[in-house]
């Protein structure tokens, strides 16, 4: 039953190349489609970083058995949660990412908006968001919602604004060269505690930061500075 339904999602989405009309990357084939390969390519060093810095900041949290990932994407990420024993859900907008996910992953899958999470209070240990977080348009309401499904913490992997990648980015737009960060608004350390602290106002919580995605040739990987492509956060509730 469930490698029918499964071949029925990849099947509905075979011949789409836009989902109803979204100017979003990941609502057109054309992207979506070459996702992994850009993981395989160019991005592996740079994944192989994310992964340390976020396998630290979950793995401090001892409480965290099972995850929801939301923004999972193809399930780049989800499928690596599983590889350090944590028992991960992957959740999506894009339905044309998900029909690749679900020849890739073997957990469980959800077609949702992350404003609007289909779950109940408390059904997971953690929320996760893995590079995704910079696409949605209420912040506030994604943690809210993420505080609400999670018993334990959210973990973010970001794209870092204080990165000269950024305005490689931007000038890329321009000619339009890069399609992918034009909806995405790019956070520090800084600006994301802010949006937490507004949304888990009242809430008794602590965080942890580090960054990394610094130069090859850089002596340092990692470090507590603000500055790097990508840095990871882990929230804990406490009470």
């Amino acid at each position: 039953m469930e490698q029918t339904e499964n071949n029925c999602f990849g099947l509905m989405t075979r011949s789409l190349t836009n989902w109803q009309g979204r100017k979003e990357w990941f609502f057109n084939r054309e992207h979506t489609d070459t996702y992994e390969q850009w993981y395989d390519g160019r991005y592996k060093r740079a994944e192989v970083w994310q992964k340390k810095v976020m396998a630290q900041l979950v793995g401090k949290d001892t409480g965290i058995k099972e995850l929801l990932e939301f923004g999972c994407g193809t399930t780049r990420f989800t499928r690596w949660w599983h590889e350090i024993g944590i028992d991960a859900t992957g959740g999506d907008l894009s339905p044309f990412l998900l029909g690749q996910a679900v020849h890739l992953f073997e957990g469980d899958l959800v077609n949702a908006d992350s404003h609007y999470m289909p779950f109940k209070d408390n059904t997971f240990d953690a929320l996760a968001f893995i590079t995704t977080f910079e696409y949605y348009r209420d912040p506030v309401m994604v943690i809210r919602e993420a505080a609400r499904v999670a018993r334990h913490g959210i973990a973010f992997g970001m794209m870092n604004r204080n990165s000269p990648k950024v305005l490689r980015r931007r000038v890329q737009q321009l000619f339009g060269k890069n399609p992918f960060y034009v909806t995405a608004t790019f956070y520090t350390p800084k600006l994301l505690i802010a949006q937490i602290d507004k949304a888990l106002e009242g809430r008794d919580h602590s965080l942890e930061w580090t960054c990394t995605g610094l130069p090859k040739w850089f002596p340092l990987q990692q470090w507590s500075v603000p500055v790097g492509d990508f840095f990871g956060l882990y929230v804990k509730f406490n009470d």
